[in-house]
């Protein structure tokens, strides 16, 4: 890696260890400074983001976002990962991903028309897979509550 790449995959490592997980600095109010009598504790006291993982496992996830969003060699532009990934992190239920996306994408440019298609793109898809479920029960248990005669967006 060029000293360039090694400069913006620290600044990632540094962004998404505080945008992922962004409610890791609120100090609960029944526990201020627990962090500080124990480093491997958020200021409220919970474990630090990770602390399920091995440290092999945290290091070769860290290649492999750095891989994804850094690489010199990846094909699309920042703000395109962006929104992207705020889609992704909407359907994944990743509160912190989309904090931090959504952050990342404004930084690189995204407006929020854009940033708006995006989240619209995503409550599209997860209404299709409501009703891709639904579909596949109604199928199961030979259901057919509103039968349709012709395409299925017809009023």
């Amino acid at each position: 890696m060029d000293q360039k790449v090694k400069e913006q995959s620290a600044a990632a490592d540094e962004t998404h260890a505080a945008t992922a997980h962004a409610d890791e600095s609120k100090a609960s109010p029944g526990q201020p400074g627990a962090a500080a009598k124990d480093p491997t504790l958020r200021s409220d006291g919970k474990p630090q983001s990770y602390s399920m993982l091995e440290p092999k496992m945290r290091r070769i996830y860290g290649e492999f976002y750095r891989e994804v969003y850094y690489s010199e060699a990846k094909h699309l532009d920042t703000k395109t990962q962006e929104l992207i990934s705020i889609a992704a992190s909407l359907i994944a239920k990743c509160q912190g991903c989309i904090d931090g996306h959504i952050k990342r994408a404004l930084s690189s440019g995204a407006t929020r028309e854009e940033i708006s298609e995006a989240i619209s793109i995503a409550l599209a898809i997860n209404a299709a897979a409501i009703v891709d479920l639904t579909d596949i029960a109604a199928g199961n248990l030979n259901i057919n509550h509103f039968p349709s005669d012709g395409p299925r967006f017809r009023v």
